[in-house]
């Protein structure tokens, strides 16, 4: 007797009324999974998913579905306007809500629920990083609220770039307010499925913003950019927000910020996806890279929106990877390939990325470093 596979039809029904509306939008034309990365590295079929699931069969929710890095690159190029990423993550949410989360996802939204980040924590020390960089606090005379990255709170490297941050913007005469208080942004955690957590960590954030006041907000992620910018308004989160080379490219232009230093380094720029294919910031960082003196600033062979992500989103930064299939280990392979003896992005989840490849590929000739860092 044969067997058939028995589709599960309320699933796409329940896909749809989750937030992945479009997902009856996609005609298999299988963009998407040319399109997708991680076809340079091993067998991955995006299109896959969106059918399973279009038709409710198992295997929707299988091991590939946690693979997605949330590029947005198969959103860019899709002919038909599906939100992919919204797809995957609605159906990771629906996933998560019946406990079977990745091990190690389950350990980082644990962590998020008791502690407010991803990084296990103690939210007492979420300020331990700038402790000596006399940051004033944020108050009514101040144009931006600074909000934290939790990787450049509790990550030592990163926190080394969110001490040059606050330098740079000094020294560039923005004023700012260091903020008390802040939890994670959230992205990670619902690109990874937690969505009432999520919901809970912005509705915390929002109520810290609205009580000092603030309504412009300066971030150095572009995850929290994408967060604050996208995600937050429809919780009641309306605040102006930019990213930190935002306002230092806008310096550079008028001639309020000139570099003086010189850097006598062969850099090659990374365009991270957050900042890039979601938002469209190509030529800032690339403007402020320009204005330091000696710099020579070198590019990927795909670059803006074409560039290769690190492949650190979507909670792909907690999970483990074959080192030949790490993303940021092609491109650093890339970048001393070209000459580049340090490699610059504008990303917290980049910078962290890029570390582990340098580390795994041996390289310590190479500097792995922030746009604050090079200038």
């Amino acid at each position: 007797m044969s067997s058939f596979a028995v589709p599960m039809l309320e699933v796409p029904e329940l896909i749809a009324q989750s937030g992945g509306e479009t997902l009856d939008l996609c005609y298999q034309c299988g963009t998407c999974s040319g399109t997708c990365p991680w076809n340079r590295v091993r067998n991955f079929r995006v299109r896959d998913i969106i059918t399973r699931a279009q038709i409710g069969l198992e295997g929707y929710e299988g091991d590939d579905l946690w693979y997605c890095a949330t590029c947005n690159a198969c959103v860019d190029r899709c002919p038909r306007g599906v939100e992919i990423v919204d797809l995957i993550r609605t159906i990771r949410s629906i996933i998560a809500e019946s406990g079977a989360l990745p091990k190690t996802l389950r350990a980082v939204m644990g962590s998020v629920q008791s502690n407010g980040n991803p990084w296990s924590g103690d939210p007492a020390n979420r300020t331990a990083w700038r402790k000596d960089c006399d940051a004033p606090n944020f108050d009514a005379s101040r144009q931006y609220a600074y909000f934290t990255c939790c990787a450049q709170a509790y990550d030592p490297r990163n926190a080394r770039v969110g001490r040059a941050t606050l330098k740079v913007l000094a020294a560039a005469g923005i004023s700012f307010g260091v903020l008390d208080g802040e939890k994670c942004c959230g992205d990670a955690v619902r690109k990874a499925g937690g969505e009432s957590l999520f919901q809970g960590l912005a509705a915390s954030n929002v109520a810290l913003l609205d009580g000092v006041g603030a309504r412009n907000v300066l971030v150095p992620s572009p995850h929290c950019l994408n967060t604050f910018s996208k995600e937050y308004p429809a919780l009641g989160g309306n605040f102006e927000v930019k990213h930190v080379v935002q306002v230092l490219a806008k310096r550079v232009r008028s001639g309020a910020l000139k570099m003086t230093r010189e850097v006598a380094v062969t850099a090659i720029y990374h365009d991270p996806c957050y900042l890039g294919r979601h938002n469209g910031i190509y030529d800032e960082p690339r403007e402020v890279l320009a204005a330091v003196p000696g710099l020579r600033l070198l590019e990927f062979g795909r670059n803006r929106a074409e560039a290769m992500c690190c492949g650190g989103g979507g909670g792909r930064l907690w999970m483990e990877t074959p080192v030949d299939e790490r993303f940021a280990v092609l491109k650093l392979r890339e970048a001393v390939a070209r000459g580049a003896s340090m490699v610059v992005t504008a990303c917290p989840y980049c910078i962290s990325m890029f570390e582990d490849a340098k580390t795994a590929l041996g390289l310590e000739g190479v500097t792995i470093a922030d746009v604050t860092q090079a200038l």
